[in-house]
């Protein structure tokens, strides 16, 4: 009579994953699965994670004042971390503001103090009219609906 083979009663299922270590002496190495096939029988395509920046609208707006220049990668990463930290910079202020002010809200007043506090002169000055002119426009559009 044959042996019999040992008994898996009781023993946990063994799950498989993405990424399986292989049995080997010494040193270990794992061994990945390529993609699933649907049902229809092709493969899942991994969606590449959205990175978020202003590169659109510096060109837009770079179109806007000239309209034959172009801009490499590199000036438009740079312009994008430029864009990142004054925004950060006017943010932060408009929150310690509106912590002094003990309210939970950043309304266009905390941001337009800010504004005033981060940038220099004529620049302020500027940002602050095109600010209040958005401001309106955004108004005025929201009470027409």
């Amino acid at each position: 009579m044959a042996p019999k083979p040992a008994s898996t009663a009781g023993k946990a299922p063994v799950l498989t994953s993405d990424k399986v270590p292989a049995k080997s002496k010494g040193r270990k190495k794992t061994v990945t699965k390529t993609a699933t096939p649907t049902v229809d029988g092709q493969k899942k395509k991994r969606k590449r994670k959205r990175k978020e920046t202003y590169s659109s609208y510096i060109y837009k707006v770079l179109k806007q004042v000239h309209p034959d220049t172009g801009l490499s990668n590199k000036a438009m990463a740079i312009l994008n971390s430029f864009v990142n930290d004054i925004f950060e910079r006017i943010a932060s202020e408009a929150s310690k503001l509106a912590q002094y002010s003990k309210k939970s809200t950043i309304s266009s007043r905390e941001i337009q103090t800010s504004v005033r506090l981060v940038l220099p002169g004529e620049l302020a000055k500027h940002a602050i009219s095109e600010g209040t002119k958005a401001v309106t426009k955004f108004s005025s559009a929201r009470n027409t609906k």
